[in-house]
C-alpha cells in the first residue's frame, strides 16, 4: 500500500483543474468551473509570474461570476502588478460596492495610491478603514498605515501606529521589533518606557519588551537602568545577542570597561564575527591600558574590515603608548598609504619620527598635517615643538607667527613664540609676549614650561609668572 501524499494529490487536482480550464476556454465538453477554482487558477499563474495568463483567467472568471468581489479583487491585484494603477482603483471601487468588508480592497487601494505618489489619499483611506475592522484585520491595517507614514516621512505617526498595535496586541513581535527602531529615531523614549512597562506588567516574560524598555532607558542616557533591563531580557532568553551588544555599549558609556568586555565577548560567542564588536572590545582594552590585547582585537576587526585605515591608526596608537616607535611608524605608514588626507595620521607619523630624533622627517609629517588642516591647533603645535627640539629656532619663529594668523590668535602660540624668542636670546620681547599670553590664559603656562622646563631657572620669567598669579 502506497503512503498517502497530500501534496501529490493537490498537484494532481490542480493539473486536472487547469485541463478543465483549457477545455472551458475552447468550449469543449461544456465544462463548468466554480468561483473558488478560478481563484486557484489565477493564483497558479501569478505564482509563476505569468501575469497575462492570470489576467485572462480573472477576466473569464469575472464574466462567469460578475458579482464576485473576490475575483474583481484578484483582477485588480494583477493590474497593480502590470502598473495599470487607475484601472485597478476603478475595479476596487466596484469590489467595495459588492463587499465593503473585504480588507484586501483597502490594502490594494493603498498600494495603488502609493504607486501613484498619493500617500495622503492612502493614509486617509486606511484611517477611515480602521473604524470598520477589529482584531487581526485592524492590526494589518495599522501596519499598512505605518508603512504609508514612513513613506511620506510622518515618522511620529509611524510610532503612533506601532504603539496602537501593541495596545491591541502586546505580544506582537513585528511591532515590538519595529517600535524599538522608531523610538530611537523619534526620540520618544519616555512614551516607550511607559508602554513597555505596561506590557511587562501583563507579560513579565516578554524578552522583547524588556529589551525595548532597556533601549529607551539607554536613549535617555540612563545606563544603569538600561543594564538592569537588559539583564532581565537575557535571563528570559540567554542567547539574546543584541541585548548583550547594547549592554556592552551601556557599560562603555559608564566607563566600566571590564564589564563591557565580558558581555561583548558573549556576543562573539552567540553571533557571527563582527568588526564593530571586536573594535569595541579593543577600545575597552585600550582604555584599560592593556595595549597588547587592544591590538589583538583591532587586528581581528581589521581582518573583517580591511579597507578601514582608522583601525590601523588605532593599532599604531597602541604601539605609541608602549613607546614602540618603529612598529608604530610601520603601522601608520600603512594607514597613510590607504588614506593620505588624514591629518591625524601625519601627526602620529611625525611624533614617531620625533621620538626617534629624525627631526627633518618629523617636521615634514607635521607640515603635511598643517597643510591638510590649517586651522587645527594640534598640527601647528606639533610642528613648532619639533622645530624647537631640533634647534631650528628661526624656522620655529616663522611658524609661530603663521600659526597665530591661521588659528585666529590662539594663546598657546603666544606662549610658544615667547619660548622661541628666549631661545633666540631676545628676552625683552619674549617677556612682553609671555605677559600678554598669561593675561589671556594663565593655565597655558604649562605648555610654555613643557617646551623647555629649564626656563624656570630664569628669574625674569619666574617674576612675570608670579605677577600674573597675583593679578
Amino acid at each position: 500500500m502506497k503512503d498517502y501524499n497530500p501534496f501529490r494529490e493537490n498537484r494532481e487536482q490542480l493539473k486536472e483543474l487547469l485541463r478543465q480550464y483549457e477545455n472551458f476556454k475552447i468550449g469543449k465538453n461544456h465544462s463548468f468551473i466554480e468561483e473558488d477554482a478560478f481563484e486557484k487558477i489565477i493564483d497558479f499563474y501569478q505564482e509563476k509570474d505569468e501575469l497575462n495568463k492570470a489576467f485572462e483567467a480573472a477576466e473569464i472568471g469575472s464574466t462567469q461570476f460578475p458579482y464576485s468581489a473576490r475575483l474583481i479583487i484578484k483582477k485588480a491585484d494583477i493590474l497593480l502588478a502590470l502598473r495599470r494603477y487607475q484601472e485597478a482603483l476603478n475595479l476596487l471601487d466596484n469590489a467595495s460596492l459588492l463587499d465593503g468588508a473585504d480588507i484586501n480592497v483597502y490594502i490594494l487601494k493603498t498600494d495603488a495610491f502609493m504607486a501613484l505618489d498619493q500617500p495622503e489619499k492612502a493614509a486617509l483611506l486606511l484611517e477611515e478603514a480602521l473604524a470598520l475592522f477589529d482584531r487581526d484585520e485592524k492590526i494589518d491595517l495599522l501596519f499598512e498605515l505605518a508603512d504609508v507614514y514612513d513613506d511620506y516621512e510622518e515618522f511620529d505617526k509611524v510610532f503612533d501606529c506601532l504603539k496602537a498595535i501593541l495596545e491591541e496586541e502586546p505580544n506582537n513581535e513585528e511591532a515590538l521589533y519595529k517600535i524599538c527602531f522608531w523610538t530611537d529615531f523619534t526620540g520618544r523614549n519616555e512614551e516607550s518606557i511607559r508602554l513597555h512597562e505596561q506590557i511587562i506588567d501583563e507579560y513579565p516574560y516578554n524578552e522583547l519588551a524588556w529589551f525595548n524598555l532597556a533601549a529607551a532607558y539607554q536613549g535617555l542616557k540612563l545606563y544603569e537602568k538600561a543594564i538592569d533591563a537588559y539583564k532581565y531580557a537575557i535571563a528570559i532568553e540567554e542567547k539574546f545577542d543584541y541585548a548583550y551588544r547594547n549592554m556592552g555599549d551601556a557599560y562603555i558609556r559608564l566607563r566600566q570597561y571590564k564589564e563591557a568586555i565580558e558581555v561583548l565577548e558573549k556576543v562573539t560567542e552567540l553571533a557571527q564575527p563582527e568588526d564593530v564588536i571586536f573594535e569595541a572590545i579593543g577600545h575597552c582594552y585600550d582604555r584599560l591600558k592593556n595595549y597588547a590585547q587592544a591590538r589583538l582585537q583591532y587586528r581581528k576587526a581589521s581582518h573583517l574590515r580591511n579597507d578601514d585605515s582608522r583601525l590601523l591608526y588605532k593599532i599604531a596608537m597602541t604601539y605609541f603608548h608602549e613607546e614602540k616607535w618603529v612598529p608604530c611608524f610601520k603601522q601608520i605608514t600603512t594607514a597613510l598609504q590607504m588614506e593620505t588626507q588624514q591629518a591625524d595620521y601625519h601627526i602620529l607619523a611625525g611624533e614617531c619620527k620625533l621620538m626617534m630624533e629624525e627631526y627633518e622627517d618629523a617636521a615634514q609629517s607635521f607640515a603635511n598635517a598643517v597643510r591638510l588642516r590649517p586651522r587645527n591647533v594640534k598640527g601647528w603645535e606639533a610642528l613648532i615643538r619639533c622645530l624647537y627640539n631640533a634647534g631650528y629656532f628661526g624656522e620655529a619663529l616663522e611658524q609661530t607667527d603663521e600659526a597665530i594668523h591661521k588659528t585666529n590668535g590662539k594663546t598657546i602660540f603666544l606662549f610658544y613664540k615667547a619660548a622661541v624668542l628666549m631661545a633666540l636670546q631676545n628676552n625683552k620681547e619674549a617677556l612682553l609676549i609671555l605677559e600678554e599670553a598669561l593675561l589671556q590664559s594663565p593655565k597655558g603656562v604649562k605648555k610654555f614650561v613643557a617646551l623647555n622646563p629649564s626656563v624656570l631657572q630664569n628669574q625674569q620669567v619666574v617674576e612675570v609668572i608670579a605677577r600674573s598669579k597675583r593679578k
